[in-house]
């Protein structure tokens, strides 16, 4: 009777801190979270505030929003918005097109992993060194167009690099491994049984994707759609490389760092930063609020 006197005393005298804390979520494990949540916190949360608050303190003093004023009031300053949209949106689209049909190729193959690890190793050469190898194989002495010139087909060199369509293969081939494996994720997700009763009803290929698989991914579709753009939007290294900084891929982050480390104008550049934050939220937003228009229903089907 001795052991079970703690238990009936404290059911006596109602449940215990221990007991109140655990039924609000917070026991042994949640405490793990804590670590994360500081390290976010230390490393995301405030820089974001000491930044936004500088924006509003412009380095010639006066009024609080003479920063955001000069920008949208500098054409050289408000079309990089244009210039990096213009940029990340088409490359986030292409890669995920392009990931949709390879990762339904993929996932019936037998060597899958070896496939998968071929196509996802540019991702861990690095922009520097992708943007290098471009301007070795696409400039005007690169192997394409010597290529193409010996056998007759150009009488003068392409320029591929130092303009729009160098940054834009470079932010396809860094930026495509990233999307395919979300891609790749979301596909071999769904369980392959659906598919196989729609064939059994007669549908074609085509009408499988379309009433089957694409409501099921939209939702995984719109999130690989949103941190592909992030990605591409944050472009730096590869539009000073391979484009014209002060020209068509005159981008919104070589703004900021011409504001920080050219003019030595942090506060500016915190407001071209915000900016910057602002327009990426507005997109992520808009794109994951048009999920519903193609699926409202729970993502069933999937396995496991």
């Amino acid at each position: 009777m001795d052991a079970f006197a703690p238990a009936t005393a404290a059911t006596a005298h109602g449940p215990s801190l221990r007991q109140r804390l655990a039924a609000q979520g917070f026991d042994a494990v949640t405490l793990l979270v804590v670590p994360a949540a500081i390290f976010s916190l230390a490393l995301f949360v405030y820089p974001f505030a000491f930044g936004f608050i500088l924006s509003f303190e412009p380095k010639a003093g006066g009024d609080w929003l003479a920063n955001y004023k000069r920008f949208f009031s500098d054409p050289f300053l408000y079309e990089t918005i244009a210039k990096t949209l213009w940029l990340a949106i088409p490359v986030t689209l292409l890669n995920l097109l392009l990931a949709v049909p390879i990762a339904f190729r993929v996932r019936l193959l037998r060597h899958q992993r070896l496939l998968t690890t071929t196509l996802v190793l540019p991702i861990t050469l690095g922009t520097v060194l992708v943007a290098e190898g471009l301007l070795n194989y696409l400039g005007p002495q690169g192997w394409f167009n010597r290529t193409l010139m010996t056998l007759g087909l150009i009488s003068e060199p392409l320029k591929l690099v130092h303009n729009y369509w160098g940054v834009f293969a470079s932010l396809v081939i860094t930026g495509f491994p990233f999307t395919f494996l979300l891609t790749l994720s979301y596909v071999t997700g769904i369980d392959p049984a659906l598919e196989q009763a729609g064939a059994t009803l007669g549908a074609n290929s085509w009408q499988r994707f379309r009433y089957i698989y694409l409501p099921l991914l939209m939702p995984g579709f719109a999130i690989t759609f949103c941190l592909s753009f992030v990605q591409a939007f944050s472009v730096f290294p590869s539009a000073v490389l391979l484009g014209a900084p002060a020209g068509p891929t005159r981008v919104i982050s070589i703004a900021a760092y011409q504001a920080a480390f050219e003019e030595y104008d942090y506060s500016m550049a915190s407001a071209v930063a915000m900016i910057m934050g602002f327009v990426q939220l507005a997109i992520v937003v808009a794109v994951l609020a048009s999920r519903g228009l193609f699926y409202r229903g729970p993502a069933s089907g999937a396995k496991g």
